[in-house]
C-alpha cells in the first residue's frame, strides 16, 4: 500500500502495555492500538502515559495504527 494512503491523525498515549504496544485516544475519543514504527523503536525513542503522538491508521483497520511522531 502506498504511504499516501494511510490517514494521519494525532492523539494521546492513554495506556501503554509490554512489546512496544499503546493504547492511543484519538481527538474524537475513539481508543486505538498502537505499535512503533520502525525509526522509533532503532533509536529508543521512549514513549509515556499523556505523550502527545502522530499515528498512521490504515484504511481497512482503524482499530489498529502505528505511532510516527512523538510530541514532547
Amino acid at each position: 500500500m502506498p504511504k499516501s494512503d494511510y490517514i494521519r491523525t494525532e492523539g494521546r498515549v492513554v495506556d501503554v502495555y509490554p512489546n512496544s504496544i499503546f493504547k492511543v485516544e484519538l481527538e474524537n475519543k475513539h481508543n486505538v492500538m498502537c505499535s512503533l514504527a520502525g525509526k522509533l523503536r532503532i533509536n529508543n525513542i521512549r514513549i509515556l502515559n499523556g505523550d502527545r503522538v502522530d499515528i498512521e491508521l490504515s484504511p481497512y483497520d482503524i482499530n489498529k495504527g502505528r505511532i510516527v511522531w512523538c510530541h514532547r
